[in-house]
């Protein structure tokens, strides 16, 4: 997808110059986020690659409405992450590889419950989550306990409830982590869909082969800040590399090197 079909008027996430700082008692201020800016638009996967370290969490939890920034700004459909947090809630759906899936409630009870708190009346959540398990092939868990499925079951009603009250927006922070290949490339597949679908997708992740897969547009990241953005033709441009993990290394070895001669 060429990002010159993108225009910041039709983004649909705005981030300017996000800052999240902390203070430490050994090492004084610490800052997880330093400026961040970026956008993302309708029917684009927009990838936040780095190491563990990088921000790409603190980033999604401040635009979930989890943290609050520092300073800087950002906008979900319009909507302000710190002044209007229930407005931004209600259009975006998250998902982690630590979405917690309760033991003693069913795949259905649980999508059913979540729907519930987004206010969806009865019979457009009944309607709704037919149609979610019958797309992601749920029927047959439906009434399964969460302490009796596996991971690629508990994956897919992760899923489900993010996306039961059908948001135009949704985040995936390292989603994929500490699944086997066959589970994590069905959740790819269904994040393709998703974008296919015309959503809004932040997808954080350090894993190079699933940036190539899915993004439309990559941003890597390193202490906070972006060292790099695009698409991955427009970097093979700028930086001459062909394969987007040599480019990883190459900037973040390069940004260590020059941190280290300070």
């Amino acid at each position: 997808m060429d990002s010159s079909s993108f225009d910041t008027k039709s983004a649909v996430i705005e981030a300017r110059g996000l800052t999240k700082a902390y203070s430490d008692l050994r090492r004084g201020q610490f800052v997880a986020l330093d400026g961040l800016s970026f956008s993302a638009h309708q029917g684009e996967v927009y990838g936040l690659l780095g190491p563990n370290g990088a921000g790409k969490t603190t980033a999604l939890r401040i635009l979930s409405t989890v943290l609050q920034p520092t300073s800087g700004s950002a906008t979900i459909t319009g909507f302000d992450v710190v002044t209007q947090p229930e407005m931004v809630r209600h259009h975006i759906g998250f998902m982690s590889a630590n979405t917690a899936v309760y033991d003693r409630m069913t795949a259905w009870e649980m999508v059913e419950y979540f729907g519930r708190l987004y206010g969806m009346e009865e019979e457009q959540l009944r309607e709704r989550m037919e149609g979610l398990f019958d797309r992601l092939q749920m029927q047959n868990i439906r009434d399964l306990l969460g302490a009796k499925m596996s991971t690629g079951m508990k994956q897919k009603v992760s899923i489900a409830r993010a996306i039961v009250h059908d948001p135009p927006v949704l985040i995936f922070d390292e989603a994929t982590s500490g699944l086997d290949v066959l589970v994590a490339r069905a959740l790819l597949d269904t994040v393709a869909e998703l974008r296919d679908m015309g959503k809004c997708i932040v997808f954080s992740t350090h894993i190079m082969r699933e940036a190539e897969r899915l993004c439309d547009r990559v941003a890597i990241m390193h202490q906070g800040s972006i060292l790099a953005e695009g698409t991955l033709d427009e970097l093979h441009q700028s930086y001459g590399r062909r394969d987007l993990e040599d480019l990883f290394f190459d900037l973040i070895a390069g940004q260590e090197v020059a941190q280290a001669a300070r």
